[in-house]
């Protein structure tokens, strides 16, 4: 499925009504190389601070590490040797280039149809580094319900922007969404998985699921309750990718949110 800047809003609105929206080559070459330039600045001088020992750690009851410096969170692979990073969140506030994003009108005009409101405000932002060889799956998910156990019910009116960076294929970990999941709500969790975040895949119905290949520069987007999981990258090429995360405007950034894994119990 895909769409450009130039096709009807009743053809945006029939691509929200299935739950994403791709946008192919939104953004022209040279500003998506300079997006990835800004991407390996910001992590290039963020793990560097890490190695300085100025990092607060934290590790995950799934074993994932997580280290908070400069206000952002290094969450490493868990099993690359060398060490890689996985992501960075939040990161917009780093890099001008990546923080121009927030207002650029190819990227909020399409977000207000999928939000459903003229204000955006910020939730937060994060840099997937899906490494050549390294990058590893995400099983099936909702954003849902980690924003949940920040925000509560008004994390259903969160939706995520994500630009590749880079070109993406099933080989280096596209996404796989199934469309139409997020009308159906909170999925049922895997209650013996160690975070309790994802989905069931043996209570839900994942067989409609789509991959979302698009070449670098194409911007990608979806709500929260949609039901997606990305592959491992095998392959010698990166699958990097911006993430900005909108909410209406007025309410408070995912980071000045505490995390409270209690609310978890609200959700199937």
């Amino acid at each position: 499925m895909s769409l450009n800047s130039r096709n009807s809003p009743d053809l945006l609105d029939k691509q929200v009504e299935r739950g994403f929206v791709l946008l192919p080559r939104l953004l022209g070459a040279a500003e998506t190389t300079a997006l990835g330039e800004a991407a390996e600045a910001v992590l290039a001088r963020v793990t560097g601070e890490v190695r300085d020992g100025r990092a607060d750690v934290t590790v995950w009851p799934d074993g994932h590490r997580l280290e908070k410096v400069d206000g952002t969170t290094v969450h490493w692979e868990p099993e690359a040797r060398p060490p890689a990073v996985r992501s960075l969140s939040p990161v917009t506030h780093l890099a001008p280039v990546l923080d121009a994003l927030w207002d650029d009108d190819r990227i909020t005009t399409p977000m207000r149809r999928i939000i459903g409101g003229d204000e955006l405000g910020r939730f937060t932002s994060k840099l997937n580094f899906k490494r050549a060889g390294v990058g590893s799956e995400f099983c099936w998910h909702q954003d849902y319900p980690y924003w949940y156990c920040c925000a509560g019910p008004a994390a259903r009116d969160v939706a995520t922007a994500m630009v590749f960076l880079d070109d993406v294929t099933a080989d280096n970990g596209a996404l796989q969404i199934v469309p139409g999941s997020h009308r159906a709500g909170p999925a049922p969790r895997d209650r013996a998985e160690p975070t309790g975040l994802l989905v069931d895949a043996a209570r839900t119905d994942v067989r409609g699921a789509v991959t979302v290949e698009a070449p670098a520069g194409s911007v990608l987007m979806f709500p929260g309750l949609v039901v997606h999981r990305s592959g491992p990258n095998r392959t010698g090429r990166d699958r990097r990718s911006l993430l900005l995360c909108f909410q209406p405007a007025g309410r408070p950034e995912l980071a000045d949110l505490p995390y409270r894994a209690e609310r978890l119990s609200d959700l199937p």
